[in-house]
């Protein structure tokens, strides 16, 4: 009998002849379970007002009559609008040139991972970051550096300069506002690693900017002026409120464009996607007034973990890291008892915290409700059903 005719149980993924730096790999993702509350993927609560939703209708009716052609391949307008946007909001001038748009910020990371990383090349990043950074690196068989942070999850800038030093990255990546975390790095700091990626190689410097309008400072854009290889991601999910949409794009010197599309699959943004985004940016006030009630809400969501004796980290985002957690089964013991109040927060994997995507103002108010509950004690495993009860012993001071 040959071995293609030898019974055998279910095929695993080890199993198939993978590369091997994905072996033992996980994919990313968050837990997506039907409860109540769901505080765990910093999405934008807020549905898109019903004028956009008619816009959006309008406008994907018009591109439906020609779906039997291929889209614009470079997305002129969509570009374009893009870099008003950025002009007006970021306070640097930009061009069509300067600005490239793919399927959600992790597409545009992909591509740049494919242009200036691949095998034999190095990325670096300063853990704890956005996971899919390293993730992206190993499916573009770039080998992946974590850098330092501090304890108080900063990037010490001779640290980090020290290791882009010794490994001598193509890539570097420094996120801010910083997810999971939520501090913002401040632009001295950035500009300090530029100078020593630069030193080192000279190598790609890459600011994820994925949050950054619901950060108090302001965008990194205007570094761009005189620095060829600084780019600047952002995305369309979090203070669009457009998750759903899968639209990323950067900001860069016009060579960077000019590169990245030598890698970009033909035709990758649809048309429908085109339209939609365009539609959206004609509602970026409406949009960007969402992103201050969120912003309040975040600080809301601060002052009150504070008050609870819960230690957080300064946010910038639309989320907020929260803990710590050090008694039996740590972080993951406290996701489970806040998600037997109904509420789903992210546990990423940090330890000793937690984080909270900023929701609507009822559901920040169930939140706290949970971690209230939590912090009452013993009683914290309590049911969902007995939460109330939980409420009104904490209250009288039991």
């Amino acid at each position: 009998m040959s071995s293609t005719e030898q019974a055998s149980g279910p095929t695993r993924i080890d199993d198939l002849p993978i590369r091997a730096e994905l072996r033992g790999q996980s994919p990313y993702g968050a837990p997506q379970l039907d409860v109540p509350v769901r505080l765990n993927t910093n999405e934008n609560p807020y549905p898109l007002p019903e004028p956009l939703v008619e816009r959006i209708a309008e406008r994907v009716r018009e591109v439906a009559r020609d779906l039997n052609r291929y889209p614009d391949r470079d997305a002129v307008e969509l570009r374009t609008e893009l870099a008003r946007y950025l002009t007006r909001t970021g306070g640097h001038p930009l061009r069509r040139e300067q600005i490239w748009a793919a399927n959600g910020s992790n597409e545009v990371i992909q591509q740049l991972l494919q242009t200036f990383g691949g095998p034999g090349r190095t990325a670096l990043g300063f853990e704890p970051s956005y996971s899919m950074h390293a993730l992206i690196a190993r499916g573009t068989g770039t080998r992946w550096v974590s850098g330092p942070r501090g304890a108080d999850f900063t990037v010490d800038v001779p640290r980090a300069a020290a290791a882009i030093a010794e490994h001598r990255p193509d890539v570097v990546f420094v996120t801010t506002p910083n997810n999971p975390t939520g501090n913002a790095v401040p632009a001295e700091t950035v500009l300090a690693l530029y100078e020593a990626a630069q030193a080192a190689k000279p190598s790609m410097v890459i600011v994820d900017e994925a949050y950054v309008e619901f950060s108090h400072g302001t965008s990194l854009l205007p570094l761009l002026a005189g620095r060829p290889h600084l780019v600047v991601s952002r995305t369309m999910s979090k203070a669009f409120g457009a998750a759903g949409l899968r639209l990323g794009y950067l900001a860069a010197d016009p060579a960077v464009v000019d590169a990245v599309q030598l890698v970009r699959l033909p035709y990758h943004l649809s048309a429908v996607t085109q339209a939609t985004a365009l539609a959206a940016l004609e509602h970026t006030d409406t949009l960007l007034g969402y992103v201050e009630q969120l912003k309040s809400e975040r600080d809301r969501l601060v002052t009150e973990l504070r008050a609870l004796d819960f230690e957080v980290t300064e946010s910038d985002a639309n989320f907020v890291q929260f803990g710590r957690f050090e008694g039996p089964g740590g972080s993951h013991a406290a996701w489970q008892r806040i998600l037997d109040h109904g509420v789903l927060v992210r546990d990423n994997g940090v330890p000793g915290w937690l984080r909270v995507s900023t929701g609507t103002p009822a559901e920040n108010d169930a939140f706290l409700d949970a971690v209230r509950a939590l912090r009452h004690g013993p009683g914290a495993d309590d049911s969902a059903e007995q939460t109330q009860q939980t409420q009104k012993k904490q209250e009288q001071g039991a």
